[in-house]
């Protein structure tokens, strides 16, 4: 029987290769509006960052939103972010 391919997906903020499941999904909707996707199923553009803090961290220091979105990202969008990421459990 053939093993399936594991997805993989880089990291924005440490850019290191990590499988899919593991990661958070970042998503910019067509109204320019980001959010944290948990599950990977919302509709629009996405970056991956892993589960921690620390990665969102650096993925402002480094810019790795900005990068992945091809866009200016405001601080006040990483503070929403962080704010999410604060109420996320680990579902």
């Amino acid at each position: 029987m053939k093993q399936r391919k594991i997805p993989l997906r880089k990291c924005t903020g440490c850019n290191e290769m990590k499988n899919k499941k593991e990661m958070i999904r970042i998503v910019r909707d067509q109204e320019g509006n980001f959010s944290l996707d948990f599950h990977g199923k919302k509709p629009g553009r996405g970056a991956y960052i892993c589960p921690n803090k620390a990665c969102l961290t650096q993925a402002e220091k480094n810019k790795g939103l900005e990068r992945s979105f091809k866009m200016a990202v405001d601080k006040s969008i990483y503070e929403q972010l962080r704010k999410e990421f604060d109420n996320y459990d680990g579902e």
